[in-house]
């Protein structure tokens, strides 16, 4: 089996390229900025399925860089869509919990109404919607707070930080799954094989770690796996201001995933262990 994945030093891609017959291409391979040559590509290749693990991540850069963060977020994987229809393959692309306004405390389900806060949750639902709207078969997975060994994000801020500082404070009141880079590239692959065989699992679907925490109480899990003596204050996020806003409630509710792929959701617990030996092992 061959599959065309879009991106290669992202944190899934990274995790992807580890499976056998699978294909990564990035920047100088192809630019999502011009969405003709993904389509281009995809036709090149000649795959039995695409994974679009490659997207616009600059949260808050977005807000003054709409546009661009649309033609990648949006324009781009909705070519790779129509590419993959017009030749009966499926696509699969990661989206994001930031299409939702975060209110409330209850998960969200695919089926709920979406209203991002910004312009990356702008960008990527409008690539949500130009994928569905490209009438092949497809997988949409929407994930949350992604965390690896690789690039830029909270478990290697939190590792960096615990060793200059002594206290720190977090925000509290934002409460969501963990989710390891490495799980999420496991359920696009299984997503893509699955589709192959059956297009009627065609659709959205959620998938992050459990169990939801918030990041105060996630960075102490990190601490507390590191022995590092970093004191964590919760603090709201009235306290901590960025550009884009940020959901409070990023919650999802990943049954339908479990129901219609047979994937259940990843302790992240786990996750971070061996996120935090692969990064010991790296040093």
């Amino acid at each position: 089996m061959t599959i065309l994945v879009f991106g290669r030093t992202g944190q899934v891609a990274r995790e992807l390229a580890a499976y056998a017959g699978v294909t990564c291409l990035d920047r100088s391979e192809v630019d999502l900025e011009q969405p003709a040559s993904c389509a281009a590509a995809i036709r090149a290749a000649a795959p039995q399925a695409v994974i679009n693990a490659a997207a616009y991540t600059a949260v808050d850069r977005a807000e003054e860089e709409e546009a661009l963060a649309t033609v990648i977020n949006a324009e781009a994987p909705t070519a790779m869509a129509r590419e993959c229809a017009a030749l009966g393959i499926p696509f699969v692309s990661i989206s994001t919990d930031y299409v939702f306004d975060g209110a409330g405390d209850t998960p969200w389900k695919p089926s709920d109404p979406t209203r991002p806060l910004g312009a990356y949750g702008r960008s990527k639902l409008a690539g949500e919607q130009g994928i569905a709207a490209a009438g092949g078969t497809y997988g949409i997975l929407r994930t949350s707070w992604v965390v690896s060994a690789h690039g830029n994000n909270f478990v290697k801020t939190m590792q960096r930080l615990g060793v200059e500082r002594d206290q720190l404070s977090i925000v509290a009141d934002q409460i969501g799954g963990p989710t390891p880079a490495r799980d999420i590239a496991a359920v696009c692959l299984s997503m893509a094989q699955q589709l192959i065989k059956d297009a009627d699992k065609t659709g959205v679907y959620h998938f992050a770690g459990t169990p939801d925490v918030s990041w105060a109480g996630f960075a102490r899990a990190i601490f507390t796996e590191l022995e590092t003596n970093c004191d964590v204050t919760d603090i709201p996020s009235s306290e901590y201001p960025t550009p884009a806003r940020r959901p409070l409630n990023s919650r999802l509710d990943c049954s339908s995933l479990e129901t219609t792929f047979g994937i259940t959701r990843p302790d992240w617990r786990r996750g971070l262990s061996d996120i935090l030996r692969d990064l010991e092992n790296a040093s």
